[in-house]
């Protein structure tokens, strides 16, 4: 990475590390709702970007049914019946769509499953992020941060590691720079963040339990790293966006998010 490519990430985490800490310690639940529900938007327009180019009308009724399982995971939580129907009615919603307007035949199918697992992958990420924050009670903070850590420790050691070390692909056909040497960096990365957030901010958390969820957090953050890196290769996409300089696209930034924030979601409905 460039050193002013560093530097536009460094100061990009500037502006918006102090936001996410306001919203999630000092401000209302709802005030993170609502922050999570635009960030949704950028999500959106950028998967359905890639998987249904130059269509803006399924890029809005996507985002659209993203935003329909994010509010349903926070308003009917408790409320399985509302929840059951969201989980039934999505994927008619994605195939209905394609058999309205089929398009390209060649690349209907694609749409069709986009359209049902782009709403469930997103809206289940940014859901989860918004109902831990209620779900965790008093802990609730510093559980966001806790499974937003897991995402960004495992990037942040990943880069670093894999360039002092790195030497062994660890899947390049999918993503070339990715080295074994950094995916393990990542891990201990994060298994040491977790002991650290059980001594600071999460101390209600049994370290047994920390270091088990960094070190299953961190591999699933590889592996959300590494769908959304396929997801945009054979849609022949670089980047996912341009929103976040230096970074990219949100979807660049939060693709282990979609998956390490519903895995800390269900740690904490099932097991806390």
């Amino acid at each position: 990475m460039a050193a002013s490519n560093l530097t536009l990430r460094l100061a990009t985490a500037g502006v918006l590390i102090p936001i996410i800490l306001a919203l999630l310690f000092w401000g209302p639940a709802w005030g993170w709702l609502v922050f999570l529900l635009l960030v949704a938007i950028t999500g959106g327009v950028e998967f359905f970007g890639m998987t249904h180019p130059g269509d803006r009308l399924a890029q809005v009724l996507g985002t659209g049914l993203v935003w329909a399982v994010v509010l349903a995971m926070w308003f009917f939580q408790d409320h399985p019946k509302v929840l059951l129907s969201v989980l039934l009615l999505l994927p008619c919603a994605g195939v209905a769509y394609v058999l309205w307007k089929p398009g390209d035949i060649k690349t209907a199918a694609l749409r069709a499953c986009a359209g049902t697992f782009g709403p469930f992958w997103l809206g289940a990420g940014f859901g989860s992020v918004a109902v831990l924050r209620i779900a965790g009670g008093d802990d609730g903070p510093a559980l966001v941060l806790f499974s937003l850590g897991l995402a960004w420790l495992s990037d942040t050691g990943g880069y670093f590691t894999g360039r002092a070390f790195g030497k062994r692909k660890l899947y390049p056909k999918i993503s070339p720079k990715k080295t074994v040497e950094g995916a393990m960096g990542g891990v201990a990365a994060v298994v040491a963040g977790a002991v650290l957030a059980h001594f600071t901010i999460l101390p209600s958390l049994p370290i047994r339990d920390a270091v088990i969820l960094g070190a299953v957090g961190s591999v699933l953050a590889i592996f959300g790293d590494l769908a959304e890196s396929l997801l945009k290769r054979s849609t022949g996409v670089k980047d996912s966006g341009g929103i976040l300089p230096g970074h990219g696209g949100m979807l660049d930034r939060v693709d282990a998010v979609m998956i390490t924030a519903p895995v800390m979601l269900v740690y904490v409905l099932w097991l806390r």
